[in-house]
C-alpha cells in the first residue's frame, strides 16, 4: 500500500472509532422538564461482573452515554457473588468506583449503591447513596438496613413480585417491611422491573407512601435485553431541582418520580400529568378552509410513544378517538367544533399511563385558535 493512501486509511480509521466513542446514539432517551423541575433519567439497578452480570463497569457508562442518562447505579449484590473465583474483590465499592474513572469526562452522574440479596421475607433491595458498602456485610439483615440507614441511603424493594420470592407472582408485604417503614429504612418499591409492569406494587407504593421506581436490572447488554427487541430502556424519571446528587437524593425522598417504559407511565398523578402534558406539544390550531372542523397540530418531544382517547364533548373527524404518536411526530388532530371558537380545551385521557393501579390521567391543554 502507497504511503499517501496508508496515511489516508489510518485517518478514516480513527475519524470512524471517534465518533463511535462520542457515545451519539438513535436511541437517546429524552423528556421535557415540567414545571420547577429538572427532569432527569436515572437507571438505579444495574449489575457488573462484579457480582451476577456479563460485563465490565465502565460498559455500563457506555450505554448510559448512548441511553443519554443523567444518573446511575450499579448496585452489585452484597451476597451473591457468582463471579467471585475468577474475580476476587474485598472492596464491595470497586465498581462504583471504576465507573466514576469511566465517567469523570462525561456529564453522568454515578451514585455508590448496593444490591441486600436475601430470600424472603427481606426480598432484595437496593440501597443508593451509601458511603461504603463493606459496612453493609452483616449477616443479620435488620442491622443491613440500620446501617444503611446510617449512612443516609434511600432504600427500595426490588421487584416483590418475583416468582422465586412470590410464587403467585404478587408482592408479599410482611412485619419486616412493615417494620423497615416504620423505622425509615425503606423508602421506595420497583413497580417496573426488566421491563414488567405490576399493579400490585402500584398499589402498596400508594398504600405505604413509597417512591415509585422503573429500573432495568440489566445483566446482559441493555442492547441484547431490551433495544434488540424492540424497547426502550425501563427508567425513573426524578423531578429534581438540580442535576446534584444531592438534589436527587431529596427528590427521592420526596417522590418525586415517574417509572417509565415504552409507552407505559407509572406514577403519582401530581408528576404524571405535568410530565404528559410537557411532552405534547401544541404547534398551532386553525380551521380547514370553509368548515367548522379545526385542526389542531400536536408534536411528541419525548423519545416514548404517546397513546392517547379522546375524552372531548367534541368528536375527532377523519381521526380514531383512540391514537397514538410516535417520538418526534407531528399529527394532526381534525376536532369537529360544529360552530368556529376561539379556544378550545385539548383533553386527551393518557391510556398509557397508570396514576392508579387501573386509573388512567386526563391531561388537558388550553388551545387558542388562529382564525
Amino acid at each position: 500500500m502507497k504511503k499517501p493512501l496508508l496515511i489516508s486509511v489510518l485517518l478514516l480509521y480513527f475519524v470512524v472509532n471517534a465518533q463511535e466513542h462520542s457515545h451519539k446514539s438513535s436511541r437517546a432517551l429524552s423528556f421535557p422538564d415540567i414545571p420547577g423541575y429538572k427532569t432527569l433519567k436515572t437507571d438505579l439497578h444495574i449489575h457488573s461482573v462484579f457480582s451476577d452480570g456479563s460485563v465490565w463497569p465502565d460498559i455500563r457508562v457506555q450505554e448510559a452515554l448512548r441511553d443519554n442518562l443523567d444518573v446511575i447505579s450499579i448496585t452489585e449484590h452484597l451476597e451473591y457473588q457468582p463471579h467471585s473465583k475468577d474475580i476476587p474483590h474485598p472492596d464491595r465499592n470497586r465498581a462504583y468506583e471504576l465507573a466514576v474513572e469511566e465517567a469523570k469526562n462525561h456529564n453522568l452522574l454515578i451514585i455508590n449503591g448496593s444490591e441486600i440479596t436475601r430470600s424472603n421475607p427481606t426480598g432484595h433491595n437496593n440501597a443508593v447513596f451509601i458511603k461504603d458498602a463493606n459496612t453493609l456485610m452483616d449477616k443479620d439483615s435488620v442491622l443491613q438496613f440500620a446501617a444503611a440507614k446510617k449512612q443516609g441511603a434511600f432504600i427500595f424493594w426490588n421487584h416483590p413480585n418475583a416468582s422465586w420470592l412470590s410464587p403467585t407472582g404478587d408482592p408479599i408485604w410482611t412485619n419486616f417491611q412493615e417494620e423497615r417503614v416504620k423505622r425509615k429504612e425503606l423508602h421506595g418499591i420497583e413497580v417496573i422491573n426488566s421491563g414488567l409492569y405490576d399493579k400490585e406494587s402500584f398499589a402498596l407504593a400508594l398504600k405505604n407512601n413509597l417512591t415509585v421506581m422503573g429500573t432495568s436490572d440489566v445483566h446482559g447488554l441493555i442492547d441484547w435485553d431490551y433495544i434488540e427487541k424492540g424497547d426502550t430502556r425501563p427508567i425513573t424519571l426524578i423531578f429534581a431541582k438540580e442535576k446534584t446528587p444531592e438534589s436527587i437524593k431529596e427528590a427521592l425522598f420526596a417522590g418525586r418520580t415517574v417509572a417509565v417504559f415504552n409507552e407505559l407511565f407509572v406514577g403519582r398523578p401530581e408528576y404524571v400529568k405535568p410530565l404528559l402534558q410537557a411532552c405534547l406539544a401544541i404547534k398551532k390550531a386553525s380551521y380547514l378552509k370553509d368548515t367548522q372542523i379545526l385542526a389542531v397540530e400536536v408534536t411528541n418531544i419525548s423519545s416514548n410513544k404517546l397513546l392517547f382517547e379522546n375524552q372531548m364533548e367534541y368528536t375527532l373527524y377523519g381521526n380514531s378517538p383512540v391514537f397514538e404518536i410516535a417520538s418526534g411526530e407531528t399529527k394532526t388532530l381534525e376536532i369537529k367544533t360544529l360552530k368556529v371558537v376561539e379556544t378550545i380545551t385539548l383533553k386527551l385521557k393518557a391510556i398509557g399511563a397508570y396514576v392508579t393501579p387501573k386509573k388512567h390521567p386526563i391531561i388537558s391543554w388550553e388551545v387558542a385558535v388562529k382564525n
